[in-house]
């Protein structure tokens, strides 16, 4: 029996619209690396710090310390402009599949690449709130707890954000835990957290994709999850 349902949040949970897609390449091509797309997507779903080093890295540029952080904040700078003009929202059917869930005793645990920073203010534009710190209106009771990448050691494909979910809402079994998200990257930290890994298609990669890697389930998305586990 699922205890506990972690889900990606942008492109699982979010339609930020491709945003962070955005962000990620412009602040690094600003330090004089070069992106592509396949490469942006290569690090979607990770540490947003640990990405910047990377992409830079690989597009040819200098990935010493101070230029990463000075990208990173770059980068948190752009995606608060990006949302301002165009504000995030739920993506179709999760709110009503969270109640769902929690209806049936299933905690909700959302995970994400984003520093808490930049977490805490996009789950506040949504008015999703944890249990007992909002109200009816707002979506009080919607989640159980949320893990940013900033409280792990170590972003996807590690496991530790999952992990650090199970720790949170008291579940101890890998095999009562079900993870979601749009990216490689979360169904590899899926497997490595040795919990349900499920794929859902409202991100940019296709079934074809996302059946390359070790899965339990493809999804259309999260609204099918109740379904799923009835």
């Amino acid at each position: 029996m699922i205890k506990l349902v972690a889900c990606d949040m942008a492109g699982t949970t979010i339609d930020e619209h491709g945003d962070v897609y955005v962000a990620l390449a412009r602040c690094v091509e600003e330090t004089g690396a070069s992106t592509t797309p396949e490469a942006v997507q290569e690090w979607m779903g990770a540490d947003k710090v640990e990405a910047i080093a990377a992409l830079i890295t690989k597009g040819g540029g200098n990935a010493a310390p101070e230029i990463v952080q000075a990208a990173f904040l770059r980068f948190k700078e752009l995606l608060t402009h990006f949302y301002e003009q165009n504000p995030p929202v739920a993506l179709d059917g999760v709110e009503d599949a969270f109640r769902s869930l929690r209806g049936q005793g299933v905690k909700i645990a959302p995970t994400t690449g984003f520093s808490r920073d930049v977490a805490e203010p996009l789950l506040a534009r949504l008015g999703w709130s944890l249990a007992g710190t909002g109200t009816a209106s707002d979506g009080d009771g919607l989640l159980d707890a949320v893990v940013c990448s900033d409280d792990v050691a170590a972003g996807r494909p590690a496991p530790h954000m999952i992990h650090r979910a199970m720790e949170l809402t008291g579940v101890t079994d890998v095999r009562e835990v079900l993870a979601a998200g749009d990216t490689t990257n979360d169904l590899k930290a899926a497997n490595n957290a040795g919990v349900v890994a499920v794929g859902v298609l409202t991100g940019k990669l296709g079934r074809a994709e996302l059946s390359k890697q070790p899965h339990h389930h493809i999804l259309a998305g999260v609204k099918d999850i109740p379904a799923l586990l009835a």
